[in-house]
């Protein structure tokens, strides 16, 4: 056995424990089932890499146990990140509710910094490495792969498993982590696409694919969690960062209430311009606020050709109700093509939360997404990534 641990999934975690591994100098390979290492990193934020938040801390992850994380977040803080990013040239830009983007780099350049650290530390990444099996036999893992037609074989006492979730699976994103831990009865949260789009379907459908293109500033709710961000209109539904935030928490089934104008109340403004100008149109108050395609698709519900001293006490209910409580009621989501990650995953009640160690696996660690943490949009995932394989790292 030439190697201290065998890591399998070259992503955000996998990467991050390689290194850290090798500062502490213990030796790893690392097994990679794509052609390079960092796949999702490199197509993060659009290839600009939101790299983590500056406000991350445990209540914005999702998981059945909210206090798994704030273990792993007190061994790696967010000033980790950007101080072991910053040591190596990534200097961070904060962009809005404090994400962190490299200033004038990119995803490429993050990924560069754990490729060539591996390199400078002789941790071997080993690329299009198919997995075919992990048998653990007298205290170590053996793991077979494939790679250029090839049968291979390695051994190691420790094991990590950090393949990441089920979305975009174009980019190679596979069961793996699920599959093995169902293998070793380790219970499983149910798992579904989150951080992505809603759909439309019905009677509505028609109404919003008019949109399609349309960008307002909302405030989107169900009974759990709102957030404040834009939504865009799509052809086939919703998107956009609220939206996104919004379907973590979302089942299907629900509706989700969503504000057109979260800092303002149409009926004071009304009330207002009525005492100035009341032989205004309705139309004329909202194209203050909207486009005028976004407010003539609200004529649908709403009297735009009347003047504001004429509406009616219902029609004024009306206007409040559609301004400040306009219910949609998703159809689906558009599935993990379109996801940003996984809801659910590896139960924590399996893992110690101080070592990421599997309790039934002696000496097998799970860490990234494919444990049940979700994070919120905007770099929170990769917070818990970074955290996640450094922990796992310490304990090797």
């Amino acid at each position: 056995m030439d190697y201290d641990a065998i890591i399998i999934g070259a992503g955000a975690c996998g990467l991050m424990c390689a290194v850290q591994a090798g500062f502490l100098g213990k030796k790893v390979i690392v097994l990679e089932k794509s052609d390079k290492a960092g796949a999702k990193i490199l197509i993060s934020g659009g290839g600009r890499c939101n790299y983590t938040n500056i406000g991350a801390t445990y209540e914005q992850f999702i998981s059945a146990n909210e206090h798994f994380v704030k273990s792993a977040f007190k061994q790696w803080t967010v000033e980790d990140t950007i101080n072991f990013f910053e040591t190596y040239g990534i200097y961070g830009a904060e962009k809005t509710l404090g994400q962190l983007f490299p200033d004038g780099k990119n995803a490429k350049d993050v990924v560069e910094v754990f490729t060539s650290l591996c390199e400078e530390m002789e941790q071997q990444i080993v690329c299009n490495a198919e997995v075919v099996s992990i048998e653990n036999e007298e205290e170590s893992y053996q793991v077979k792969y494939q790679i250029n037609g090839k049968t291979k074989t390695l051994a190691a006492p420790k094991l990590v498993i950090a393949t990441g979730g089920l979305p975009i699976p174009k980019m190679g994103a596979t069961d793996f982590a699920l599959k093995f831990a169902r293998k070793h009865q380790l219970n499983i949260i149910e798992t579904a696409p989150a951080l992505v789009p809603l759909t439309i379907t019905g009677k509505d459908e028609d109404w919003f694919a008019q949109l399609s293109g349309n960008s307002v500033f909302c405030r989107v709710s169900n009974e759990d969690m709102s957030f404040e961000e834009n939504i865009l209109f799509t052809h086939w539904g919703l998107s956009g960062p609220a939206i996104l935030q919004i379907s973590s928490y979302w089942r299907r089934g629900q509706e989700i209430e969503i504000d057109l104008l979260p800092n303002e109340n149409i009926i004071e403004l009304l009330t207002v311009d009525r005492q100035q100008n009341g032989r205004i149109h309705l139309s004329t108050l909202l194209n203050r606020f909207y486009t005028k395609k976004f407010t003539d698709a609200l004529g649908k519900f709403l009297p735009l050709t009347k003047t504001i001293a004429d509406l009616t006490k219902t029609e004024m209910e009306q206007l409040e109700q559609t301004i400040h409580h306009f219910k949609v009621k998703p159809a689906g989501d558009k599935g993990y093509d379109k996801a940003e990650v996984m809801r659910g995953g590896i139960d924590t009640n399996e893992l110690s939360s101080k070592t990421l160690e599997s309790k039934k696996l002696p000496g097998c660690y799970f860490g990234g997404e494919c444990v049940d943490v979700t994070g919120w949009l905007g770099g929170y995932n990769f917070q818990w990534a970074w955290a996640s394989g450094f922990v796992i790292a310490q304990n090797l």
